[in-house]
């Protein structure tokens, strides 16, 4: 994986989180707003709208520089639209980035001929 992949694929593991801890903030701030008088409503979607967009555009970057599979980006974008969703797409990136990294050393160090 040359470098360039690897940091879409970072940048994007990083913005998973807090993308989808503004949607749970959002929906709960959407419910304080129908049984109180608490409104948070609008900075909370204008939050999470940046964070979905950042999000959006750097799984393009992603699905763009590592040739996914339709079946796999769609996944990614599913993840971001369902709640914890981001968490679970964070931890599976996680997960992808260390197995590369391990290939690459195992590549360099003349131990694997993938």
């Amino acid at each position: 994986m040359d470098i360039k992949t690897a940091s879409s694929l970072h940048r994007l593991r990083l913005v998973s989180a807090p993308e989808a801890v503004s949607f749970i903030l959002l929906m709960v701030a959407s419910v304080l707003k129908r049984t109180t008088e608490f409104n948070a409503v609008p900075a909370l979607g204008m939050i999470h709208g940046i964070l979905f967009v950042i999000y959006v555009l750097f799984w393009l970057d992603a699905w763009n520089r590592t040739k996914w599979e339709l079946k796999t980006a769609a996944l990614y974008f599913i993840l971001s639209v369902l709640p914890f969703g981001g968490f679970v797409a964070e931890r599976k990136l996680k997960r992808a980035a260390d197995d590369a990294v391990i290939a690459s050393r195992a590549r360099s160090v003349g131990k694997v001929g993938a």
